[in-house]
């Protein structure tokens, strides 16, 4: 199935799909940096490209022809994190990506985003164009530590298939969930060489420290050393030595992204924080892609929980393996 990757970043979805076995025949983003790493570990072309300029970026992706479009418009102005404001113009994007997949019409597409989207106003407005230019649509809230990622990211998918039914991928994704979420040191063993590290909270009543025998916390795009005189917290693991704690690097941080140790990483670190923290998780990309080879190759069969006839409805939590109609 050939793919084209659009907010592509520094390629995250891509390296994803690609491990899957989808061609990924062309990606397109806008920043600067990130084009750079994505040149230096795929042979296909990025082009940077303004998506706003919907006209412009039709027309280079439909000469690809692909089978599916995927990509992540911006979250920022989703998040819970800051200052939240779908005014701002970032989130007009998810806006420009339902209007390139609903004119270029690939068989299948693929939107990622954070969680609060499904509060938006925007997603409940794309959703109905979808639908109108025939796309059945399955909506899921996944935890990537169930998806194969050492890391406790939530992330909201909807996944686009043209004449077809809603909820198609459910039963799949659902069956596919691991038992039990993955701990950093399933994923990396004892190669990071310590035991506990440093992540910053957003304040100071939340913890800051962490063990590798557990998901690490979502990461972010910034990463900040141990400030001067941190105490403690009661949510901190006990009777740890603060000497012996330090964050984790930046390329550390891209392993728990599962980008593999070979991807080349150059730039900036405040660049490379940012375009780390904002990658899909390589691995939570495979996740996707393989549950969509298996509806291809299965589709006839029910495998699904839910009821295939059921109308399109959006998640209103993780999606668990304990789920049911």
């Amino acid at each position: 199935m050939k793919c084209v990757d659009v907010f592509a970043g520094c390629g995250g979805l891509s390296l994803g799909f690609e491990k899957a076995g989808f061609e990924v025949a062309a990606a397109f983003e806008y920043w600067q940096p990130a084009i750079e790493v994505y040149r230096q570990n795929f042979a296909h072309p990025i082009f940077q490209q303004d998506l706003s300029n919907e006209a412009e970026a039709i027309d280079k992706i439909r000469a690809y022809q692909p089978n599916l479009i995927m990509g992540g418009p911006p979250c920022q102005d989703f998040s819970s994190a800051g200052k939240r404001d779908i005014t701002q113009g970032r989130a007009d994007l998810t806006y420009h990506f339902a209007n390139i997949v609903c004119a270029t019409q690939p068989e299948w597409f693929v939107m990622e985003n954070i969680e609060q989207i499904k509060k938006s106003h925007i997603l409940a407005e794309v959703v109905e164009q979808f639908k109108q230019s025939g796309y059945g649509l399955t909506a899921v809230i996944l935890n990537a530590s169930f998806c194969g990622v050492p890391q406790s990211r939530t992330r909201f998918f909807l996944i686009g298939q043209l004449h077809a039914a809603h909820q198609q991928l459910h039963g799949i994704l659902q069956q596919n969930l691991a038992n039990q979420p993955m701990t950093i040191r399933d994923y990396l063993g004892d190669s990071l060489g310590l035991e506990f590290y440093y992540r910053h909270p957003r304040n100071y009543n939340r913890r800051g420290i962490f063990t590798i025998d557990e998901p690490s916390p979502t990461v972010r795009g910034v990463n900040r050393p141990i400030p001067k005189g941190y105490k403690i917290n009661s949510c901190d693991p006990k009777n740890i030595d603060l000497n012996q704690v330090r964050p984790l690097t930046t390329i550390e941080r891209s392993y728990l992204q599962t980008f593999p140790p070979n991807f080349q990483f150059s730039g900036t670190k405040t660049n490379l924080e940012q375009m780390i923290g904002n990658a899909v998780p390589v691995n939570l990309g495979t996740f996707i892609a393989q549950a969509i080879q298996e509806y291809g190759k299965n589709g006839s069969v029910k495998t699904s929980l839910f009821d295939e006839s059921l109308p399109f409805q959006l998640p209103d939590r993780v999606l668990s393996r304990t789920d049911s109609k």
